[in-house]
């Protein structure tokens, strides 16, 4: 009898002591947690596109996608900088707060980032977790200055065409009529509206340009208004221009003030040379006053030019040397006389 109490007072003693135990050491006892896990953060992807576009800067929409696995991810931060791929200096850079991410998935993290539309740019994406840089990814864009801004973009454009391959100039002419060195063109110009919607009040500048010099030896401006969506307007007019040289055409399509469009084509006077497109083959005699727009005055000037070029030195010679021919035959003959 007396063992089995001492037994049994062991066995009080040894629970006692194992809740003491529990009692001095928090959590002892308590089922482990699942949250104790290390988080993973990748960065598996970064797409840009221009989320917004002006005459002098560019608005980049930056999405980077976060891919996480294990436990929670806390304070993430996601930072972008934009690089200027020339100087290498960092025109601009923002951070993006996430705050915690859990379970395994992926998140999408976007942020805005402006710079000048000009070159190009390194996007560097780095992400940080609570505090520390965990991961980091680059992109690069090029040829910012190619983006259309927002107040030029226009669903009118000028049209092309081909015939059996060979493609045909959207702006084309005739002759209409040739006097006193001078040609008239009949220019026609193919405009379509791509869009789904009809296109804004839009006007044409066409203007005839000699291929040599760059002089501007017409131009017309003529009002194309409204264009229907998928429809082609054809625009005509006319140009004056000096005969036996070679012109660009020029096309510009305007809307509200600003050039939406433009477009080329030649036009072949000179009788040997001819123009390509975009070059030229060889030079051609160029005279200037050809060009000149006032005509009634130059010749208003011809006259006076002419009168002081009979005064000039040679006619004064001429009258010199019979002035001293005829005063030797005079004293000749009063010495005969006498």
């Amino acid at each position: 009898m007396r063992r089995e109490t001492l037994l049994t007072g062991g066995v009080v003693v040894v629970v006692l002591t194992m809740l003491i135990g529990a009692t001095a050491v928090p959590g002892a006892l308590s089922e482990p947690e699942d949250n104790v896990r290390e988080s993973y953060l990748d960065l598996r992807e970064t797409t840009i596109e221009p989320a917004s576009v002006d005459g002098q800067t560019v608005t980049l929409s930056i999405d980077a996608r976060l891919s996480h696995r294990g436990g929670p991810a806390e304070n993430v931060t996601v930072e972008t900088r934009a690089i200027d791929a020339d100087t290498g200096l960092v025109a601009t850079t923002t951070r993006q707060s996430v705050g915690t991410i859990e379970g395994e998935r992926e998140v999408s993290v976007r942020s805005n980032i402006t710079v000048e539309r000009a070159g190009g740019y390194r996007i560097d994406t780095i992400v940080y977790e609570d505090g520390n840089r965990v991961e980091t990814g680059q992109q690069s864009v090029q040829n910012v200055d190619a983006l259309t801004p927002a107040y030029a973009r226009s669903t009118v454009t000028f049209q092309r065409f081909e015939n059996a391959g060979v493609p045909l100039d959207s702006i084309t002419y005739r002759i209409d009529s040739v006097s006193n060195n001078q040609t008239t063109l009949n220019v026609s110009v193919y405009v379509t509206n791509a869009g789904n919607s009809p296109s804004d009040d839009l006007s044409l500048r066409l203007r005839a340009r000699q291929a040599d010099s760059n002089v501007i030896a017409d131009e017309s401006t003529v009002r194309v208004g409204q264009i229907r969506p998928g429809r082609t307007e054809i625009v005509r007019t006319q140009l004056t221009v000096p005969d036996d040289y070679n012109y660009w055409l020029d096309g510009m399509l305007l809307s509200d003030g600003v050039i939406v469009g433009t477009e080329s084509s030649p036009a072949n006077l000179h009788p040997t040379e001819r123009l390509q497109e975009n070059e030229t083959r060889q030079q051609v005699g160029f005279q200037s006053s050809d060009f000149e727009q006032d005509r009634p005055e130059e010749r208003e000037m011809d006259g006076p030019q002419q009168t002081a070029a009979g005064e000039g030195p040679g006619f004064t010679a001429l009258l010199g040397l019979i002035a001293v021919l005829a005063s030797g035959l005079l004293i000749t003959r009063r010495q005969t006389n006498e």
